[in-house]
């Protein structure tokens, strides 16, 4: 006879299981982008649901503002998608990814792209630092990609 137990959360949302994320980020252009791009500042906003007492899932939006180099045209993206945390204890470092849609703003005719967030960080109750890496993947024809690494912080708002 075998038992097998498994740690789950419920789906119901509460404020111990669930809750929004807010915070902003700072990051350095890389690729192609570090030639016409030398800063990038962005605002997150994320839900998230834990779905067992490790991994955590949700939706992301927010903004990514891209200062252009002197006698260029800065410009922006916005980010629509999903992620997905690891949190291996209640408190300390983490991992996990965004995937989705990231929108191109302020060029004329700009086409956006498929993007991916992969994240490491610290994390506790109320807050997370992290790094990361940005990629909004649109190939050579629509103007290469839109690349930056850095550093963020999101609060954790809980829902009640």
């Amino acid at each position: 006879m075998s038992v097998f137990a498994q740690s789950t959360t419920s789906t119901e949302v509460t404020s111990r299981n669930s809750w929004l994320k807010i915070g902003a980020n700072v990051g350095v252009p890389v690729g192609d982008l570090s030639d016409y791009s030398s800063l990038a500042l962005g605002l997150d906003l994320k839900g998230q649901i834990m779905t067992t007492n490790h991994i955590g899932a949700g939706i992301t939006t927010g903004y990514n503002h891209f200062f252009a180099k002197e006698g260029l045209k800065d410009f922006g993206t916005i980010p629509l998608g999903a992620f997905l945390r690891y949190y291996p204890q209640s408190k300390g470092f983490f991992l996990g990814t965004d995937v989705g849609y990231s929108f191109l703003t302020g060029v004329e005719d700009g086409k956006g792209g498929f993007y991916v967030r992969p994240e490491l960080g610290y994390h506790n109750y109320d807050w997370n630092i992290f790094g990361f890496y940005n990629g909004v993947l649109r190939g050579d024809d629509n103007g290469g990609n839109i690349q930056h690494v850095g550093i963020g912080f999101t609060y954790n708002i809980r829902f009640k």
